[in-house]
């Protein structure tokens, strides 16, 4: 079975003063993998552990490429989107709505 969901989302730590975005195809693992800090690099050496934001797409490209653009941006912009998705910037690691 082809999975026809991808996520873009945004991890930060518990002081919200690092973010780290990433595209997955597995939300629920890829936040559990982040709680855990399975893989090595930046997001585990900063403790990115809280999901804030995350939005589905249905292209792997169109996923790519908006990652790719959050990316770029500066934090203010960041911020705006999250808190745009999430003014509260609750850590939602159990309230992914995948449906």
């Amino acid at each position: 079975m082809k999975n026809d969901r991808y996520f873009v989302y945004i991890m930060t730590n518990k002081y919200k003063n690092v973010l780290y975005t990433g595209v997955t195809n597995n939300i629920e693992r890829r936040v559990y993998e982040h709680e855990n800090e399975v893989h090595d690099g930046f997001s585990k050496k900063y403790h990115c552990n809280f999901l804030v934001f995350y939005e589905s797409h249905f292209d792997i490209n169109s996923a790519i490429s908006r990652e790719k653009q959050i990316k770029n941006w500066r934090r203010e912009k960041k911020n705006d989107l999250i808190e745009n998705f999430n003014p509260k910037w609750e850590f939602l690691n159990n309230k992914i709505l995948t449906i």
